[in-house]
């Protein structure tokens, strides 16, 4: 992939002279990947849904890589058992309880992917650690919550990377974060399925404003 990983765009590093990517690369890098789970003879749950593993091509085009920790889960079958943990800072609400996962886990990892592509910048302060069972939230400055109370106010200008001088679409932002919003919702069954992210992004289908994130407004609190 001749330009690399998205992380490597997106979080530069003050001397690195790689290129900021304009709005309509980001935007149409998010639209390649809400096609997850839609195009695939087997539904895949990749469970590592993060910039590092998604690479891009000659065109920026977004390729999804690393499958090490994904689960394949038959037609005929919604729910997988797993034990393993994806990276902190992208992990579902569900992952640290123990139970049953969904492709939803994938949702809101592109969730907060969507969030990185809008402002530039990790979602995050961990960048390299893993949760394990007895791990927790604590120690995360938690970029969501600041987003979703943007949104809210009206002011989803603010959370677009200020590397991009204002030189961007406010209303498909403001359809981004929304979505975003969306797909990191506490409850599963909150959040939309890639196909109606797709929906949502092509401009097909409206979305309602996403509520609060309760849990995780606790957690960054704490």
């Amino acid at each position: 992939m001749l330009n690399g990983s998205l992380d490597g765009h997106l979080f530069k590093k003050r001397n690195d002279a790689t290129a900021v990517l304009n709005w309509n690369t980001r935007y149409q890098i998010a639209l390649g990947l809400s096609y997850l789970h839609q195009s695939c003879h087997k539904c895949i749950i990749h469970c590592d849904i993060k910039p590092g593993n998604i690479l891009l091509d000659a065109s920026f085009a977004p390729k999804v890589a690393d499958f090490g920790l994904a689960a394949f889960v038959g037609r005929d079958f919604s729910r997988v058992l797993t034990t393993i943990r994806g990276t902190a800072g992208y992990l579902a609400p569900e992952w640290l309880s123990g139970v049953a996962i969904t492709p939803k886990i994938d949702v809101y990892s592109f969730g907060m992917v969507l969030l990185e592509i809008i402002s530039g910048s990790r979602n995050s302060s961990l960048e390299t650690s893993y949760y394990t069972s007895s791990s927790s939230y604590h120690n995360v400055e938690y970029f969501p919550v600041q987003a979703i109370s943007k949104l809210h106010g009206g002011d989803v200008k603010s959370l677009v990377d200020p590397e991009l001088h204002d030189d961007f679409n406010l209303e498909e932002a403001e359809r981004v974060c929304k979505v975003a919003c969306c797909c990191i919702q506490d409850n599963e069954f909150d959040r939309p399925t890639m196909g109606e992210v797709v929906r949502v992004l092509e401009g097909l289908q409206k979305i309602d404003m996403p509520p609060m994130l309760r849990l995780l407004a606790a957690l960054t609190e704490h």
